[in-house]
């Protein structure tokens, strides 16, 4: 009786027990019957679980590897977007600095220019004062040439009426002792015109 419900148990007990345990249970039994079997099967389960416990590793590097460049590649693109936006500051600050100094160097020229512009002015203004003053000098020195000339055209004029009068009473002098005397005296002296 303790066989026929040791094999009941084992009928009982095989409908509860799941699939994989029933597996267990036969190959359990078949490695009892044969050791042979059961140490190349023993091999084989081992070399199931190594290549089932590397496939979990490689698996997890390859995963680990893509994580990892994709991590790189968002870096990458990241550090290239810094990249650019650096270089678009930096090209906004050189424009910008090229832009103060053009219009430092504009405002130097300008002030180099007014300042220019004022001694030009300045020069000029000296140079019109000069002018006016040397035109001054120039027209009172005419006005004294004229004033001079007239009087000396004033001078020669009275000395030149002077002459002729001084001829015409020489001349009239001339007639009247010339006819006191001689006519080859009068013959002399040619008359005066």
């Amino acid at each position: 009786m303790s066989v026929s419900k040791s094999s009941a148990r084992k009928r009982v007990s095989e409908r509860e027990i799941p699939k994989s345990e029933r597996k267990r249970r036969v190959s359990a039994a078949e490695d009892e019957f044969d050791a042979e079997i059961s140490e190349n099967y023993d091999g084989a389960k081992a070399d199931k679980r190594e290549s089932t416990a590397g496939r979990p590793e490689e698996e997890t590097i390859s995963s680990v590897t893509s994580e990892v460049k994709s991590k790189i590649d968002e870096l990458k693109l990241k550090l290239e977007k810094d990249r650019q936006s650096f270089a678009k500051a930096l090209s906004k600050s050189s424009k910008e600095f090229e832009f103060m100094r053009n219009s430092t160097r504009k405002l130097h020229i300008c002030s180099l220019s007014k300042v220019l512009f004022l001694v030009c002015y300045i020069q000029k203004e000296r140079l019109f004062m000069r002018y006016e003053q040397l035109r001054k000098k120039e027209k009172s020195m005419i006005s004294e040439l004229e004033q001079d000339s007239t009087k000396l055209i004033s001078e020669l004029e009275e000395s030149l009426k002077k002459k002729k009068q001084d001829d015409k009473e020489f001349s009239f002098l001339r007639k009247t002792l010339g006819s006191f005397l001689d006519n080859a005296e009068v013959e002399d002296f040619p008359p005066d015109d």
